[in-house]
Order: C-alpha cells, then sequence, then structure tokens
C-alpha cells in the first residue's frame, strides 16, 4: 500500500506549485517534495542534536544538487558520476544561504544542513528557484528554530514588460534576470543582473516580486500549521549581561571607541589585541568567563562601531556617512599581457588582467540548462592570504570567490560587444592585492580598465560600489552608508552593492544580517550606489582611460572573420580534415567554423591570416567563365600545365594558351611551384577548368 501524505498546490506565474509532505524521506528534520510545472526537487533539513563545541558562529551549510539524470544525460567525462558542485550549483547553495541565515537565532550552534536534490527539470520552471522555495518551506515545517518562512520570485523584463518566473527562452531575451526574496513585511535578498536598467524600473521590479513572495508566503503559512513541528528548545550561547558589565568597568567605552577609530585594519587589530590581552590577565580565574570572552568582545566591538556610527555619525576611518575612500585608477601595469588594470579604494587593492582567445576556448558547461552550454566571458576572482596579511596558502577557489567572479561577470556582460563585432573569448581575472571590503565592486572597476586598454570595444565603462547600514530599535532609525569598509561591512546589517554604466544597473547583490529592508532604505541605497558610480567613473577611471583602445595589443591574437556557405564547410574541412590541416600548417594559423559557416582565422601574423582566408575563400567560391585569378603550377605534361586554384580545385592551361607566342616546350614558359595569373576561359560540363594566360587574355578582364 502506497504511503499516505499531504498535497498542497496554488498557481504560481501561470504554473501549478505543488509540494508533497510526507512521502520522502521522513528522518529529516524537515522534508518536502516541490513540484513547478514538471520540475521536480527535494528539499530537506536536518540539524544535529547537540551544539557544536567551541565555535563562536552559526555552523549553517547549504548543498544544492545537480543530477544529470534529471534532464536525461549521463554526467560528461571519463567517470560517469557527478563530481565536484559545479559553478551554478556554487552560486544557487549562496542565493538559498544569504535570505535564510538571517532568519535562524545567532546564538544557535546546532550544525544544520539544507539539502536541495534536483530530481528532474522542466526548463521552463526554474530548479533554483524551487530549492530557495523548498528550503524555506522544509526549515518552517521542522522543529528547527527558525524566523520564516521567506520566499523567492525571479523576474524578467522584455521590451519594458515586467514578467514574473520567466520561462528559458523568454530569460534569454530578458534585459533583467531578478531574484527577490522576502519575509512577511520585507526584503530580505537581491540578486541582480540586468542590461543597463533605470533605477526607478529597478526598483518597481523588486517590489512587484515582493508583492507575488507575500502570495507564496500565505500558501506556506497554511501549510506549515497543519504540518509544522514544534521548535525544539536549545542551548543559548548567549553572552550574559553581567560579564559584559564586568568587561565594561575594566574596558570603558571611551576605551574601546579609541581602539576602533582608526582607517588602517591592521592599526586597529593590534588596539582591540591590546584589549584581549588586558582582559585575559583580568578573568585569568574564571574559566567560564574565560570560554565567552572573544564572542564578549566583539559583540562590545560590534555595539561600539554601531553606537559611533549611527548616533554620532562617526565611521571608524573618520569619513562622512556619503564620502568614498581614496580612490586610485591605473593601467598597462603589466606590460606583456593582453590588457591590465588596477582599481584601489581606501586599503582595497584588485589588480585585473584581461586575455583574449579565439572562440574554441570558450567554456563549455556541462549542466542542466540545455539553453546554457557554454560562457564566452570569464571573470575570475582570486583571494590570497597575503590581501589580508595571513600566512594562508591557496587552495583553489572557494565558494566566496566563485562568488564573486561571477557577481563581477554578471555586471560586465551587458557591455561586451557581440561575437560578430568581436569573435573573441575573453577572460579577466582579478588578483586581490588587499582587501578592507567591497573586494567584488572594485574587481568591477579593475576589468573595466583592463578590457579597455586590451582594446576590447565595450559600450561603456562600468563601476561598482557598495553601501552599508546601520539600523536602530525602530524601521524610521537608520542610516545608509556608502562605500563600506571591512568593519562596517562586518558589523553592519547590509551589504548592498550595485555595478553599472552612466545609463542604468547591470549587477546588484544584497546581502542582510537582519529580517529585511524597507523599501526607504531600498531607495536610497540605489540612488547612493548611482551618485557613488558616477564619481567613480567620471573622476577616477575616466582620467586613466576614457574609452576602449582602438588597437588590440601586440601580443594579443588577430582575429578575422568571413561567411561561408554553411553547404561549403565540408570542402573547407576536407576529408578527415586534411584541407583544413593543411592551411593550417601552411599558415600557422588557427581556424574555428561555426555551424552557420561563420569562420574565425586566428593568429599572431596579420600576412598568414590573410593567405588563410584567401585560400578559405578560394575553395568557397564557385569559378566561373571569366574570372581572374592566382594559382601555382603543380603539373606539367606535353600538352599543357595544371594549376592549382585551391585545395581539390585545378585547371588546365593548354600549352597553346600559355603565350600570345609559339610555345614549343611547356618548360620554356612555367615550372612546377610557380604562381601564376591566369583567367578561366570555360568550366565544361564534366566541371574541367580550361585556363589562359595569354597577355591578351588577361589585359581589361575581370572577375
Amino acid at each position: 500500500m502506497a504511503k499516505e501524505y499531504k498535497t498542497y498546490s496554488m498557481e504560481l506565474a501561470g504554473r501549478t506549485l505543488r509540494v508533497d509532505i510526507g512521502r520522502v524521506a521522513a528522518q529529516a528534520n524537515g522534508a518536502v517534495l516541490m513540484h513547478y510545472g514538471e520540475t521536480v526537487l527535494l528539499a530537506t533539513a536536518t540539524a544535529s542534536e547537540k551544539p557544536r563545541d567551541g565555535i563562536d558562529f552559526f555552523p549553517l551549510s547549504v548543498e544544492y544538487e545537480e543530477k544529470m539524470y534529471a534532464v536525461g544525460k549521463i554526467p560528461g567525462g571519463f567517470n560517469k558520476r557527478e563530481g565536484k558542485a559545479a559553478e551554478n550549483a556554487v552560486l544557487t547553495c549562496r542565493v538559498i544561504d544569504r535570505p535564510m541565515r538571517p532568519l535562524f537565532p545567532k546564538d544557535y550552534r546546532n550544525d544544520v544542513l539544507l539539502d536541495n536534490l534536483v530530481l528532474c527539470v522542466d526548463q521552463d520552471a526554474s530548479p533554483e528557484l524551487l530549492a530557495m522555495l523548498g528550503s524555506s518551506l522544509a526549515t518552517s515545517i521542522s522543529d528547527i528554530p527558525f524566523d520564516g518562512p521567506c520566499a523567492a520570485t525571479q523576474m524578467g523584463i522584455i521590451d519594458g514588460k515586467l514578467m514574473v518566473n520567466p520561462t528559458n527562452a523568454q530569460k534569454q531575451a530578458s534585459d533583467l534576470a531578478l531574484t527577490v526574496a522576502s519575509t512577511r513585511e520585507k526584503v530580505i535578498m537581491i540578486e541582480a543582473g540586468a542590461n543597463e536598467v533605470a533605477e526607478d524600473v529597478m526598483i518597481e521590479a523588486i517590489y512587484q516580486a515582493h508583492e507575488v513572495n507575500q502570495t507564496i508566503i500565505a500558501f506556506f503559512d497554511k501549510i506549515i500549521a497543519e504540518c509544522g513541528k514544534e521548535k525544539h528548545e536549545y542551548e543559548s550561547y548567549a553572552v550574559p549581561e553581567e560579564l559584559f558589565a564586568r568587561i565594561k568597568e575594566l574596558v570603558p567605552p571611551e576605551e574601546m571607541e579609541e581602539a576602533v577609530f582608526t582607517d588602517e585594519k591592521q592599526k586597529r587589530e593590534e588596539n582591540i589585541s591590546r584589549i584581549t590581552e588586558k582582559l585575559e590577565e583580568a578573568f585569568a580565574e574564571d574559566e567560564e568567563a574565560l570560554l565567552m570572552l572573544g564572542d564578549a568582545i566583539y559583540q562590545y566591538e560590534k555595539k561600539t562601531v554601531r553606537k559611533m556610527i549611527l548616533k554620532d555619525h562617526k565611521r571608524p576611518d573618520g569619513r562622512q556617512i556619503t564620502e568614498i575612500r581614496p580612490l586610485a585608477a591605473e593601467v598597462d601595469i603589466l606590460p606583456r599581457v593582453h590588457g591590465s588594470g588596477m582599481f584601489t579604494r581606501g586599503q582595497t587593492q584588485i589588480l585585473n588582467i584581461c586575455t583574449l582567445a579565439p572562440m574554441s576556448e570558450v567554456q563549455k558547461i556541462d549542466g542542466l540548462n540545455e539553453y546554457v552550454t557554454e560562457k564566452r566571458y570569464m571573470h575570475h576572482y582570486n583571494f590570497p592570504g597575503y590581501s589580508v596579511g595571513e600566512a594562508r596558502a591557496s587552495r583553489g577557489p572557494g565558494r566566496r570567490e566563485i562568488g564573486h567572479g561571477a557577481l563581477a561577470e554578471r555586471a560586465l556582460l551587458p557591455v561586451l560587444p557581440s561575437i560578430e563585432d568581436f569573435p573573441y573569448a575573453i577572460r579577466t581575472v582579478s588578483e586581490t592585492m588587499e582587501s578592507n571590503g567591497s573586494t567584488s565592486q572594485a574587481s568591477v572597476c579593475a576589468s573595466s580598465l583592463s578590457l579597455m586598454a586590451a582594446g576590447v570595444p565595450i559600450k561603456d565603462m562600468v563601476a561598482g560600489i557598495s553601501c552599508g547600514l546601520v539600523t536602530g530599535e525602530t524601521d524610521d532609525d537608520y542610516l545608509v552608508l556608502t562605500d563600506i569598509q571591512g568593519l562596517e561591512d562586518f558589523f553592519g546589517d547590509m551589504d548592498f552593492k550595485v555595478a553599472g554604466t552612466h545609463k542604468g544597473i547591470t549587477a546588484i547583490q544584497m546581502d542582510i544580517k537582519i529580517h529585511g529592508l524597507t523599501r526607504p532604505i531600498v531607495e536610497e541605497a540605489i540612488a547612493r550606489t548611482r551618485e557613488a558610480r558616477m564619481y567613480i567613473m567620471d573622476q577616477i577611471m575616466a582620467p586613466a582611460i576614457a574609452e576602449p583602445r582602438k588597437e588590440l595589443s601586440k601580443y594579443a591574437p588577430k582575429i578575422e572573420t568571413v561567411t561561408i556557405d554553411p553547404m561549403k564547410i565540408g570542402d573547407v574541412v576536407g576529408k578527415q580534415g586534411k584541407v583544413i590541416n593543411k592551411i593550417i600548417e601552411e599558415t600557422g594559423v588557427k581556424i574555428d567554423i561555426s555551424d552557420d559557416g561563420i569562420v574565425s582565422v586566428c593568429g599572431t601574423d596579420a600576412g598568414m591570416i590573410k593567405k588563410a582566408i584567401k585560400i578559405i575563400e578560394s575553395i568557397v567560391t564557385e569559378i566561373e567563365a571569366g574570372m581572374i585569378l592566382t594559382g601555382t603550377v603543380v603539373r606539367l605534361m606535353n600538352f599543357g600545365a595544371f594549376v592549382q586554384l585551391a585545395p581539390n580545385k585545378d585547371g588546365m592551361i593548354h600549352i597553346s594558351k600559355l603565350s600570345d607566342k609559339r610555345v614549343a616546350k611547356v618548360e620554356d614558359v612555367v615550372n612546377i611551384g610557380d604562381e601564376v595569373t591566369v583567367k578561366v576561359i570555360e568550366v565544361d560540363k564534366m566541371g574541367r577548368i580550361n585556363l589562359s594566360m595569354k597577355p591578351g587574355d588577361l589585359q581589361g578582364a575581370g572577375k
């Protein structure tokens, strides 16, 4: 007999959202089988029975498992099993984590895992969106303490019209890819890529998504009321007020203010270390207090910074609320790369390097989205230990590095030239030289500089900036900070990153630590970032390089394209690739041919590129009577000479057509290897080409 379970459904943007509870994974703390269209996903929430010892943070992990069977494929590669998480999976985990994390108790120390297993994919119903909804609902019906639910919606824009949860085809045509997560009252997460969308349109899209989220939350509330478990008790790790009082006696608030009030991160850390040593000495005999001391000092520092900002309007480095840190922009630091740019903002510094390559170097993607199979532009971000003064070896990119790289990539995609206009694969790499807040947005600025220095004809430069937030007791008691440094991000309530051009926004990423933002905060942050963005582009970046260089670096490969009839591709390639390989061998170029007949010829020698194109054109050109052509003598006979006009295309010059004068021997006029100019006299029914070298035939003739 089949297992009994409960099913709930609602209509959402033209498709049915269905939830099965109690059908599978009954031993998890919370589990939901989610259906949207024909996409199916299992979302589970599990928590450890006991808290983890020796930590001062909430240990939340999020997984998003892409199984190739979900789209009817066997994984590519030698090992036919899914390996480590692909980039899309990592980014999805981050987008689930960001709205969920603030809704758990801050003093909860039990391990929590949110696991999302993609079982079946309908290309028009996003599994990523379903994972966000499933994680929220699975946690909400579980016994894990959680102040939810939250909900998420995707938005697109086509021809100025907003659309909710667009299909995959609509996403390809859309000028906006926006994901908004909300609680019952407020927006809690924003993630966007946009094609220079105006600020007011973006705000409208955000709040339309927020309205849709309210209908989903109402649907979830009904399910939670019927299926939700009672939340379990947990051991609180909050610092007792008595300990705070004792610490304040030893380190008065004025002393802590003095310690944090500096624009140098290292100096501040030294000051806090001295305070920590002083307190460790004072509490040497009190073992219980010593265990909580680290967390207590952190919270004391946090409260001090927040009070200084909110009440005194003083920032730790002495800046005004809307003031940006000292800025600098440079290009051409590295002489032999294709393009380089460095952007510095206070103690944050990014060196970006641009590399150009033929289209054969695009990144192939083996994922669940059949519409996304390759990536022409790649932005990679590295965060080495030395950038923050740590002796930490790099072990490859973590989730943070992948996330920051993807954000900068998203910000720059809308300004890149089309493949037709610029047939190159493009990679930019951001090396973090120094870090103290908002390296991802400095990466956007540095990438713009290096792309322009490399001669990539981008439509406009892009700049990014991050705003922070400190809130008080009420919704009206807040302060938005322009250009947050590490400490303000660490102790503040928000990191609101916005990148864009002079025309509009190209990317947004909003992380917050509180239970959502009111609309006035969102609007102020977007307005602030626009103001800062204009200043950065006009006053800092433009003096370094105002527009893309007209010429590519001499070290960059040169690419020329020619379009041929797709039916002729086989002629260019030849049997077993013999023709194309011979061209490559002869000229030293790389040749890529797309299915629609676009041939890209890449090399460093312009003469050889032209030679290769000439050969290709000669192969695909139909030879007709009257044409004047150049060819190479390949065979001599008593009666004439054979001339190769193109690979696999030979014509014959009869001895009588070698000259206006009588010719006794063919060798008297031409020899094997000679390059000759000929006129096509006739192409007979058998396809044989008859040629002439007689000056009289050649004079005044044209193709």
